[in-house]
């Protein structure tokens, strides 16, 4: 399994920016593709964005879409999310995760690996 740190969660005001970075402990991360869920409180995990292991492929749940991007970077061995125009609905425990099914995938379930989370809170 690929060890993965979550990190750039904190509070900001609705309309801010973040961006949650997720740091791998291995090489093989560039076989793998990633994904970003989240969690709220009383909450099931949700899927929020997934990249696959080339970084051509990007998915996005539609609450997200034009908010927020995933990107890859390889040679760092780190995902990013990057979130604008946040929301008060988008505070959640958020996961990062990664899946040998390389091409992504939105499914939580073909994700075998798991970042602690990082807490972001978006106030109105």
């Amino acid at each position: 399994q690929v060890q993965l740190v979550e990190s750039g969660g904190g509070l900001v005001q609705a309309g801010g920016s973040l961006r949650l970075s997720c740091a791998a402990s291995e090489r093989t991360f560039s076989t793998y593709a990633m994904g970003w869920f989240r969690q709220a409180p009383g909450k099931e995990r949700e899927f929020v964005a997934a990249i696959s292991w080339s970084g051509r492929s990007t998915y996005y749940t539609d609450s997200v879409k034009g908010r927020f991007t995933i990107a890859r970077d390889n040679a760092k061995i780190t995902v990013y999310l990057q979130m604008n125009s946040l929301k008060p609905e988008d505070t959640a425990v958020y996961y990062c995760a990664a899946s040998q099914f390389g091409h992504g995938s939105s499914r939580l379930g073909d994700f075998g690996s798991w970042g602690q989370g990082t807490q972001v809170t978006v106030s109105s």
